[in-house]
């Protein structure tokens, strides 16, 4: 018989629960959501695979869609971003079936993966593309029955619309990541705070007069760069994109090439979901003490291959911190192996923003649930109207009060005759 679950500890569950319950005190949009899927159980013997960070944000996802009706099975999209304790309550609180332990190596990661996938989901979760991406090579014959599927990450999107272009897409993707209240502030805002946590909690750095480097100036680059700013960091950042470039200048940064950026730094941050953006030659440029890190989804922007290959020694000095000894005597430190600095190091976003975020999956696993077979194979944003009532809820949650238009301005947006 197939295992149940896969947990670090059983003893680790009553505190998991407690944080289960402080999240949900700062997550209103989503329990507004489950209220009304307790009573409509839209998932009612929908199967749902899920591949999530396993935070206590994620684990009130998870509910809201159980008290719908959806069996779920849920594994992590990261070795490093599981909270045991919430991965413990999961299972024996909940009883949702939970694989994830933090630190787990490549093997038993994707061990995860199958785990979640043989509940034969005709829904999937996904945040990195990880579990799509098996369904798409070792495990295609599960895909036929999958109806559809939501991308939590800009890296799982950019996969994605690459399997699409190719025409390999087996089934319609709903892209979480793209919808405007979702990237536009768990991005921005819970990437900055969270990553700026994550090297803090793994370092005591001070940012005050530090020069840090921000590696892609997207929502998250920027986030990053605003919340170092705050903390009186000198800040650099490093794009290939001219329009990213251009903007970054006029938000007050200084935009450097890598190389010179690699001299002046430092604290080095990638945000970029790119491959290899921190490399040997930048390594060799860089000042005595400078620290590593990446708060992109995989650990592939820095090239830790190359820094150990150049390193003379390595250790670890403290948790998530590894000292590499480079020729010369020169040592860099990188953090939390590379990978997600916010979860390998912290606890990942706040749940104030992850409501949002996770609205937007609620919503969209809705949507393919009534609506999917009527979409072809594609990436799709989020509707707009989810969207929009997604932001109405926030902004009720928080005792904001907007206006409406007046009848008159309604048909002056609608009208092309009045001038100046």
């Amino acid at each position: 018989m197939a295992k149940e679950y896969d947990v670090k500890d059983r003893k680790l569950a009553a505190l998991g629960r407690k944080r289960i319950e402080w999240a949900a005190r700062n997550m209103p949009v989503l329990a507004d959501i489950q209220k009304r899927f307790a009573k409509e159980k839209p998932f009612a013997g929908v199967r749902i695979a899920a591949c999530l960070h396993v935070t206590t944000e994620t684990a009130n996802l998870m509910l809201a869609l159980k008290v719908g009706g959806a069996q779920l099975r849920l594994c992590a999209s990261n070795p490093l971003s599981t909270q045991d304790d919430v991965a413990a309550s999961l299972v024996f609180d909940y009883h949702i079936p939970t694989y994830a332990v933090k630190g787990e190596d490549k093997k038993r990661y994707y061990d995860h993966i199958e785990s979640a996938l043989n509940i034969k989901p005709v829904v999937t979760m996904d945040d990195g593309a990880d579990l799509v991406s098996l369904l798409h090579s070792s495990r295609k014959r599960d895909a036929d029955r999958v109806i559809g599927g939501t991308e939590e990450t800009t890296t799982g999107v950019i996969r994605l619309r690459a399997m699409e272009e190719r025409g390999s897409l087996l089934f319609p993707v709903i892209s979480v990541n793209d919808s405007k209240t979702k990237h536009l502030f768990d991005n921005r805002y819970g990437t900055g705070q969270s990553t700026i946590d994550g090297i803090l909690r793994a370092t005591n750095h001070l940012m005050a007069g530090s020069k840090v480097v921000v590696f892609g100036y997207g929502f998250c680059g920027r986030g990053v760069a605003m919340r170092a700013k705050g903390m009186g960091a000198v800040v650099f950042v490093c794009e290939v994109d001219p329009l990213r470039a251009m903007e970054a200048a006029m938000d007050g940064f200084e935009v450097v090439s890598s190389y010179e950026a690699a001299r002046k730094g430092d604290v080095f941050i990638t945000v970029t979901g790119n491959l290899n953006v921190l490399r040997r030659e930048h390594f060799a440029a860089m000042k005595e003490g400078a620290v590593l890190a990446n708060s992109g989804h995989f650990n592939a922007e820095i090239d830790i291959p190359a820094l150990g290959k150049l390193a003379k020694k390595r250790r670890e000095v403290r948790p998530f911190v590894e000292e590499f000894t480079l020729p010369g005597g020169k040592r860099v430190y990188l953090l939390g192996e590379g990978r997600l600095i916010n979860l390998a190091a912290a606890e990942g976003h706040p749940a104030m923003v992850m409501d949002m975020s996770f609205a937007n999956q609620s919503l969209g696993v809705e949507y393919l649930v009534t609506s999917g077979g009527e979409l072809e194979r594609r990436v799709y944003p989020v509707p707009e109207p989810i969207d929009r009532e997604i932001a109405r809820l926030k902004l009720k949650s928080m005792g904001i009060k907007i206006d409406s238009l007046t009848p008159e301005q309604k048909k002056y947006l609608a009208s092309w005759e009045l001038g100046t």
